[in-house]
């Protein structure tokens, strides 16, 4: 008893996708379910691992995956290779995100009326994409996400309470894109929040990252901060 995998075949269109479901077999019936959008490499160990720890805080957590099943980048550019395609094109990036969603909706072990998502990197704009297309969720979570607005959105109201979490020396998402985030936020009618936490670059929860000069770097206060602040978040959005 204890802590349990599943891994989840799904399809988008003819790409099969393969994600990792985690939950604890000693909590009877269905639970809300938390989506973990990976970072620019694809699914790896580190959102398994949350998925893992999402799981350990009562919820059943899916790590899913945009790219296909066992496709990884394993350097810079070939992670860039791989997100790149679901930057210059939004909606369809969208809609795999969305296929992701139903399928976590779709497990046994979830009760899918109660569902979040999180995500790391290139995985909080994944999340904050699901939220700027109303889909009904109730709430999403970015780690030291990317900003930029889609462009497919406008016009369009947030229904998901939204929490962003969020380096102030983050050379990827600066403090005037910071300030855009705000604005189209608000004018989107969102329940929104900003963490920002001083000296700290992108990349913060990864123990792993050590960069300064590509401007990722790990620290631990800052995990530790925004790990606290997105259990309080569930915690509201799935308690009350």
């Amino acid at each position: 008893m204890g802590i349990q995998n599943r891994l989840v075949q799904y399809k988008d269109d003819d790409t099969v996708l393969e994600g990792l479901l985690a939950w604890d077999d000693s909590v009877p019936g269905p639970r809300p379910g938390v989506l973990v959008s990976h970072a620019w490499s694809g699914r790896s160990d580190f959102e398994d691992g949350k998925a893992n720890a999402l799981a350990g805080l009562g919820y059943v957590a899916f790590a899913l995956d945009l790219y296909g099943k066992g496709v990884r980048g394993s350097n810079n550019e070939e992670n860039s290779a791989l997100m790149q395609p679901f930057l210059d094109d939004r909606t369809m990036l969208q809609n795999r995100l969305i296929q992701s969603l139903t399928t976590l909706r779709e497990q046994a072990e979830v009760d899918a009326s109660k569902t979040a998502a999180i995500g790391f990197c290139f995985g909080g704009l994944c999340v904050l994409d699901i939220a700027r297309t109303g889909e009904d969720i109730g709430g999403v979570v970015s780690f030291h996400g990317l900003l930029g607005a889609p462009g497919n959105t406008m016009g369009k109201s947030i229904r998901a309470k939204v929490l962003a979490l969020h380096g102030w020396d983050d050379p990827m998402a600066p403090p005037d894109a910071v300030i855009e985030f705000s604005a189209e936020m608000s004018a989107m009618q969102a329940d929104w929040q900003l963490h920002a936490y001083g000296n700290t670059m992108h990349a913060f929860t990864n123990p792993e990252a050590d960069d300064k000069a590509f401007g990722t770097v790990y620290d631990a206060d800052a995990e530790r901060r925004s790990w606290a602040a997105m259990q309080n978040f569930l915690q509201e959005l799935f308690d009350g």
